[in-house]
């Protein structure tokens, strides 16, 4: 085919492409209308029943008993209002998924022919949209035909339908830009994305929030999205290779797929920290879907522990033992096993107790010996939650015994003589209650008041309050050395037994940490037998190489039930460090091996080819990383001699970001060095945002950020500030220097005074020096 004529297809086909697209739009607006005027008249008639429920509805009382006829008549007009409810829910439903179509209808066109029947063509967007006759026009890219856009070339594909695996052969795919009604751009492809299109929308400026990645998906991201037989599907991926994006993109397709079984509370997403949360916020509703449960590991472990100070990201970063021998027995599954070998013994002996008191905290109400006779009085073969359950049940029925014994007390003639007529009137049943004698009175409001002050008992015994968990933490961390050869970790007794009494002594402050919290919290959930939770289906951890195997083993004990999504990039493992390199051989007794599957993402999206090139230098034994033709500056050095001179080229730097557009986040090693620099630049003048805990918002503009609070997050430029070898030294530390630099996508800028940290010693040709 001639140039010539193939531009005059090229624009055949374009002002075809157009007029289909205009048919389409033409029948969303009207479906639009239609039901923007179905749900305000469902409002009014919803309304109007409401308001005339008890019109229609036959009235007859005999007593105080509602006869059938008026119960049947009640039922049927409560009927009525429920049918109305599900039919503007449904409408409203509906009427959200066309507000999206009517912004960009779809994205994609694919040809295809089923052996001998008529070839078929479909158009893939963020929904559905069928015509009055339900045929489809618009297939949502969910939907099990939309996955051969995704995974096949141009040929022989087959796909997973409801009726099984169906083979076709597809002759076309082709890809849109719509803007505002009009096609920017098409292109025919032969691959799963076309190149074009990815640098189109890579090329897009980043924002405080993720945007979805629906139509850009690539096909080792659509196994992961699409996978369903995995109890753990681990997804090991570089820096940028759209993991988190994938697996919002899987939620969303979770949802769809089981969509009356499944739904969004049924799914609970860990991820790094509370700034990570509202990066991603806006991803799911932008595709229907209602948000998952989501939070933090310290925040699933800190809410059970509300007497506590639980170490947060802060203090994780700047303990500088961390990573000691000690810290790595406590965070492995043999710590998590040795647990469970000593609560099997707690079955005989060994649960330590507290006394409950009421009032006098010199006497005990129930002692602790008196607990433990109990608890240890049940039969051999009563388990540890049997065993608290009765306890606690005994407890109460002693404690209703001694309630008549307590209203003869002092206290209480003193209680009532001091009450107001207003606090004795709370305290009768009715306000017109009589007696028959002042003394049937008296004992009548005694008994009311030694009820309620020993709420507070009955609260304790309930929550279990009378086992001494603090102590039997303590009981359990100095027999591990009976337990266990703590040599093999390289731990003398000598260094375990100050542990422990530094434990101890945190423990006194009401301080734990984090390598203690979960040990603690199991051995309390294994002792009161707490329930687990059955009802979750998919629980889903992001930034995996910053969590232990302890940790793992602990979140799989809580959601029993659950297929477990694992994602992360083990070259950047800030807080586990080396230890991240074994993860998943820890965890590989927790699931079963047929259904345990890995991908490995090893292209990065994110960043530059300039950029990929450089960072993946920085890992010394990293995964493979493959960089994405996306152009872009290499990144620049500044060394400067003073702190003054280097705050200066920041300062110039920001403008120069500001005048291509870019937005700049400067990244510091801690909090300490991220205050510093944020005032300095403000003593200049320079408007930025210091974010310095978790909890805040991502505000649009210059934001200087410390690097623990950079996982998952990715900005336009980066400028890393502190990139010294006084700084950053420590052969652990690179894979946060690594991390620091992978946040940039376009432009990254390492700012220093002194020498530069020997971690970034990288090729000569893919940085520049100013």
């Amino acid at each position: 085919m001639k140039l010539g004529d193939f531009m005059t297809k090229t624009m055949d086909d374009k002002q075809f492409e157009q007029k289909h697209l205009d048919q389409i739009l033409k029948m969303i607006r009207a479906k639009q209308a239609e039901l923007s005027a179905s749900i305000q008249s469902a409002e009014g008639e919803a309304k109007n029943l409401n308001s005339h429920f008890f019109d229609d509805v036959k009235l007859d009382y005999d007593g105080y008993s509602t006869s059938m006829e008026t119960a049947l008549s009640i039922h049927q007009q409560q009927q009525l209002l429920d049918e109305r409810e599900h039919a503007w829910q449904h409408a409203a439903r509906q009427l959200s998924t066309v507000k999206k179509l009517v912004q960009k209808p779809y994205f994609a066109r694919v040809d295809f022919q089923e052996g001998s029947a008529e070839p078929e063509t479909i158009y893939i967007g963020l929904g559905s949209f069928a015509d009055q006759n339900d045929h489809f026009l618009i297939y949502d890219w969910r939907a099990p035909i939309s996955s051969i856009y995704y995974d096949g070339k141009l040929g022989q594909v087959s796909y997973m339908s409801p009726e099984g695996e169906i083979t076709i052969e597809m002759t076309k795919k082709r890809q849109f830009m719509i803007e505002d009604g009009k096609i920017v751009n098409m292109f025919d492809t032969n691959e799963s994305i076309g190149d074009q299109m990815l640098l189109e929308v890579l090329g897009e400026k980043s924002s405080t929030q993720m945007k979805s990645i629906v139509t850009t998906i690539q096909r080792e991201q659509n196994k992961i999205i699409r996978n369903t037989s995995a109890d753990l599907l681990f997804v090991q991926g570089a820096a940028g290779s759209g993991k988190t994006s994938a697996i919002l993109q899987r939620i969303a397709y979770l949802l769809y797929r089981y969509r009356g079984n499944l739904t969004s509370s049924d799914v609970i997403m860990f991820s790094p920290n509370q700034l990570f949360n509202d990066y991603i916020k806006n991803v799911l509703p932008e595709m229907g879907e209602q948000n998952m449960v989501q939070m933090t590991y310290w925040q699933f472990v800190a809410r059970r522990l509300p007497g506590m100070q639980v170490e947060n990201l802060f203090d994780q970063f700047e303990d500088d033992n961390a990573n000691s021998a000690i810290s790595q027995f406590k965070d492995s599954t043999s710590f998590f096993k040795l647990l469970d070998h000593y609560t099997k013994r707690l079955n005989q002996r060994g649960v330590i107790f507290k006394n409950i008191y009421f009032r006098d905290h010199k006497r005990p109400f129930f002692t602790k010996e008196k607990i433990s006779e109990l608890y240890y009085s049940f039969n051999d073969n009563y388990n540890l939650s049997n065993r608290i359950d009765a306890t606690r049940e005994e407890l109460i029925k002693a404690l209703n015994r001694k309630i008549n014994a307590e209203t003869k007390k002092n206290w209480v003639v003193d209680t009532i003589q001091s009450l107001s007529q207003e606090q004795l009137n709370e305290l009768y049943d009715r306000p017109d209650q009589e007696f028959d004698s002042e003394e049937k009175e008296e004992k009548f409001l005694s008994r009311k008041i030694v009820i309620k002050a020993l709420d507070k008992v009955f609260q304790q015994i309930r929550r279990n309050n009378f086992v001494n968990m603090r102590a039997q933490y303590l009981h359990f961390l100095r027999t591990v050395p009976k337990m266990t050869a703590l040599s093999k970790w390289h731990i003398s007794s000598t260094d375990w037994a100050e542990h422990v009494a530094s434990v101890k002594e945190s423990f006194m402050k009401h301080d734990i940490h984090m390598n203690d919290v979960s040990a603690y919290l199991y051995l309390y959930d294994l002792i009161t037998g707490r329930q687990v939770d059955y009802e979750m289906r998919y629980a889903f951890i992001d930034e995996i190489q910053d969590y232990t195997p302890f940790q793992l083993c602990y979140l799989k004990y809580n959601f029993p039930r659950a297929k477990f999504t694992m994602l992360g990039d083990l070259n950047q493992a800030i807080f586990t460090k080396d230890e991240s390199r074994n993860l998943l051989k820890q965890i590989n007794g927790l699931f079963d091996p047929e259904k345990t599957v890995v991908v490995q993402l090893t292209k990065s999206y994110r960043s530059t080819k300039q950029l990929t090139d450089f960072t993946r230098q920085i890992l010394r034994q990293g995964e493979k990383i493959e960089a994405f033709d996306r152009q872009g500056p290499k990144p620049v050095f500044w060394g400067r001699q003073t702190t003054t001179a280097a705050i200066d080229v920041i300062d110039q730097l920001l403008k120069e970001n500001q005048q291509a557009n870019l937005t700049t986040t400067i990244i510091a090693k801690d909090l300490a060095a991220a205050k510093k620099v944020a005032q300095k630049l403000k003593d200049l003048g320079t408007k930025v945002t210091l974010i310095a805990t978790a909890n805040q918002r991502l505000a649009v503009g210059t934001l200087v950020i410390p690097s623990y609070l950079a996982k998952g997050l990715e900005f336009d430029a980066v400028i890393m500030w502190g990139a010294s070898a006084a700084n950053y030294h420590r052969l652990d530390e690179t894979q946060l220097v690594y991390t620091i630099t992978s946040r940039a996508m376009y432009k990254l800028d390492l700012v220093y005074t002194g020498a530069r940290s020997p971690l970034l010693e990288v090729d000569q040709g893919t940085f520049e020096e100013k």
